[in-house]
């Protein structure tokens, strides 16, 4: 078989042909195709690895806020705890000085009701001690235990305290001014005679002596002399004794 080389020329041109117009018109556009295609799935992975970084990063931003919230929650919850506390604790001690001062009102109430009742028992029972002894005086009294009053203040008027006798001196000698001794019982002039010249010598002087006789004194006397008097009978004594008894 004989090489013609006419036709090797002819086929290698076909074939040159056929190669440059598959590069022209198929490789590169393809191969263009590619590349940009190729172009476009890096950018896409680009875009999304850049999408996945940037939800990455909001993830852990998300986490890291979560927890500063977490973490301010805590905080705020252990605030408002104290500063419940310490507002129930607050208004605890409030309640419990309310209940104090009022425990105390109640108390000083209850005691100055007690001690007035306390008072009035004792008042009541003095007064009717004061009654029943007045009564049991005035039946037991008479002009023997008036008597032994007289000689008891007799035996006493010389005895005196200075400022007393003084006090006495001191009334003016007003012309008319007797001195009025009044007696429970009716007296004697032996007795009147007596008890006058016990209070001249007393008063230093010459003074007149009224006698009166008044029978709501039980037993006893009352001695006179302006705003001077000298009480030594059974219803003084005993008004003098329930005022002291009131009193202390």
């Amino acid at each position: 078989m004989e090489l013609d080389w006419t036709t090797f020329i002819l086929e290698l041109i076909n074939f040159l042909v056929l190669i440059w117009i598959l590069n022209r018109f198929l490789y590169k556009p393809v191969m263009t195709v590619i590349a940009q295609r190729r172009t476009a799935i890096q950018k896409t992975q680009a875009d999304v690895q850049q999408t996945r970084s940037e939800a990455e990063t909001l993830r852990r931003q998300y986490e890291n806020r979560l927890a500063e919230w977490e973490q301010e929650r805590d905080q705020a919850r252990a605030k408002l705890r104290d500063e419940i506390s310490a507002e129930r604790n607050r208004l605890l001690d409030g309640l419990r000085t309310e209940l104090d001062q009022e425990r105390q009102k109640a108390a000083a109430v209850e005691q100055r009701r007690l001690k007035d009742f306390t008072q009035q028992t004792e008042a009541a029972a003095i007064a009717q001690g004061a009654t029943f002894a007045s009564r049991l005086l005035s039946r037991l009294g008479g002009a023997e235990l008036e008597r032994s009053i007289i000689d008891l203040v007799m035996e006493d008027l010389p005895r005196l305290a200075q400022d007393k006798i003084q006090a006495i001196q001191s009334v003016p000698a007003t012309t008319g001014l007797a001195m009025r001794i009044t007696t429970g019982y009716p007296l004697d002039t032996t007795q009147r005679k007596v008890l006058g010249d016990a209070c001249r010598t007393l008063m230093g002087r010459e003074v007149p002596c009224e006698f009166l006789e008044d029978r709501n004194l039980i037993a006893g006397l009352r001695i006179s002399f302006g705003s001077w008097v000298l009480h030594a009978n059974v219803q003084d004594e005993m008004k003098c004794f329930v005022e002291s008894s009131r009193h202390a």
